[in-house]
């Protein structure tokens, strides 16, 4: 059964099994989601389901947020997401508790920006020749490889620029500790985004 929830990042800490090893974990608050719209075969070409997390007050939404949540009567989110989910109906809510320790999920964030990086942090690229003589361009591109013909460098070209804030997913991680109480989820090992940065957990797509 596929399996979804969103989340915010809470940040890494650790646990220890029933032999006493530690374990690395980032622990998730996530949920409860709403789902807020059922999609179908036969009136969209796809089955699926879009879930909002986050309570937020209707004045904070535009009208067409407004009437899209108004719809099917689900309440107020902030946050909306689609997953390839089905069995549900609008309305339904969703929790940790759908998830069980020892599952294998993909989590997916917003990775934590850099700011404006050069080619040796962005991609880790060679520098200059230390030697004299060499400076002052030590951690400079260099030739772009265009001569005359074609007289333009080909896009994709791997140069300086705006670093991170991208989409990233990590994959087959494991859940490690569920407390549905707290709406907490803890799996094994790191994910992407700051603390407090929106995340997407659902079912691995590897088998192994």
């Amino acid at each position: 059964m596929e399996k979804a929830i969103l989340g915010k990042k809470v940040g890494m800490t650790q646990i220890f099994d029933e032999n006493g090893r530690v374990i690395p974990v980032t622990v998730i608050q996530a949920g409860p989601c709403a789902v807020t719209q059922v999609k179908t075969a036969e009136a969209d070409g796809y089955e699926a389901v879009q879930l909002g997390y986050g309570d937020i007050s209707e004045g904070r939404l535009s009208k067409p947020e407004k009437g899209h949540l108004g719809k099917t009567g689900a309440p107020l989110k902030k946050y909306l997401r689609e997953f390839p989910l089905s069995g549900y109906a609008a309305g339904d809510e969703i929790t940790v508790s759908l998830f069980a320790v020892g599952d294998r999920v993909d989590v997916t964030g917003i990775s934590k920006g850099k700011g404006y990086a050069g080619t040796v942090k962005r991609f880790g690229t060679h520098r200059g020749a230390m030697s004299h003589g060499g400076g002052p361009v030590h951690r400079h591109q260099g030739s772009m490889g265009a001569n005359s013909d074609p007289a333009r460098v080909f896009p994709g070209k791997k140069m300086p620029g705006h670093m991170g804030v991208e989409q990233v997913t990590v994959q087959n991680l494991d859940v490690a500790l569920i407390d549905p109480e707290l709406n907490v989820i803890a799996v094994r090992g790191a994910i992407p985004g700051p603390r407090g940065g929106l995340v997407s957990i659902k079912s691995t797509v590897k088998n192994g």
